[in-house]
């Protein structure tokens, strides 16, 4: 019997920082996994968003959160980084988190945002790397099935959550990805994909310039984690199957796993969450070439994946195919 041979893996997880941790939380405990978290830069809302109108930098939210989860003592870092600024009469800053202003000011004092991300992962003591899919500032915009268009992060959401359904999806302007994230990338050993908002936290990675071709240089595996729940009446009648194919066509190549949640919780939760139009994320009719693994992800009463159980299915996947 020829032996298995246990080795290495880099792992690029792509995503935002809402769904992401739940993959880089469980992935940083496996100690045969080096964990590259490739993270959307076009947030428009919030902490971040005021930071990108009045700082001029770019929006470090998502950065922020994957970089707290791959911490070495997350608990700290968490309450120390996400404690907001109290707020004062004339005062810019109050509302914004101190570890938002903090990589602000970082970049802003060396004028390199990859630099200041590095250095944010040097103090806290991460197990894995945080990259920007690319420095360079851009908005979000979409078109939706009835011929009207709208930009920005926030909006966008907002549109689908009226029951407006996204068409088409692009970045103003054109961006190119950062020639150090596209070296990585192409080193990588697997690619996961999600979970996350699809229209504004996934896809908009890959309408990155020279994401796809870094992409197609990779020679491993492509797995995709679908989220729990549609987003809003826009996506009434979407289901995992039809994000991969929105998926293939993104980035080039076949998608080559899916996880999905086969258990949703008790009624209660989905009543609570039927009411903001989100409902269980189905199959649907998936293509013969890609694999489906369907498992128990929700335990809890928010829509989040379980770490350990994430792990678990990741780490199944990755030893099969790789090891």
């Amino acid at each position: 019997m020829t032996p298995m041979r246990m080795r290495e893996l880099a792992v690029g997880c792509f995503g935002g920082g809402t769904g992401l941790p739940s993959v880089l939380g469980g992935l940083k405990e496996n100690p045969w996994v080096h964990v590259h978290a490739v993270v959307t830069m076009f947030d428009s809302g919030g902490s971040s968003g005021q930071l990108r109108d009045e700082l001029g930098v770019l929006p470090p939210g998502d950065i922020l959160k994957c970089a707290l989860t791959l911490a070495r003592s997350e608990k700290d870092a968490r309450r120390l980084l996400l404690s907001r600024l109290p707020s004062l009469e004339h005062n810019r800053l109050s509302g914004h988190t101190a570890g938002n202003l903090l990589l602000s000011m970082m970049a802003q004092h060396g004028g390199d945002f990859l630099a200041a991300v590095d250095g944010l992962r040097s103090l806290l003591g991460c197990r894995g790397h945080v990259w920007p899919i690319t420095d360079q500032h851009a908005t979000i915009c979409a078109e939706y099935a009835d011929g009207e268009s709208t930009r920005g992060e926030v909006e966008v959401d907002a549109g689908q959550a009226r029951g407006s359904a996204v068409t088409r999806l692009w970045l103003e302007p054109p961006v190119a990805i950062h020639p150090k994230v596209a070296a990585m990338i192409g080193g990588l050993d697997a690619v996961v994909i999600g979970p996350g908002s699809f229209y504004t936290s996934l896809l908009p990675i890959f309408c990155v310039d020279g994401c796809r071709a870094a992409l197609r240089d990779m020679r491993g595996p492509v797995v995709y984690v679908a989220n729990l729940l549609t987003e809003g009446r826009g996506m009434e009648g979407f289901t995992a199957a039809a994000a991969v194919r929105h998926l293939e066509t993104a980035i080039g190549r076949p998608v080559d796993v899916v996880i999905v949640n086969s258990t949703p919780p008790a009624g209660e939760v989905l009543t609570r969450y039927a009411a903001e139009n989100k409902r269980p994320l189905p199959l649907g009719d998936l293509s013969g070439t890609c694999e489906v693994v369907d498992g128990r992800f929700w335990l809890g009463p928010i829509a989040r994946h379980d770490r350990r159980r994430l792990r678990a299915a990741l780490w199944a996947i990755l030893a099969r195919r790789l090891l």
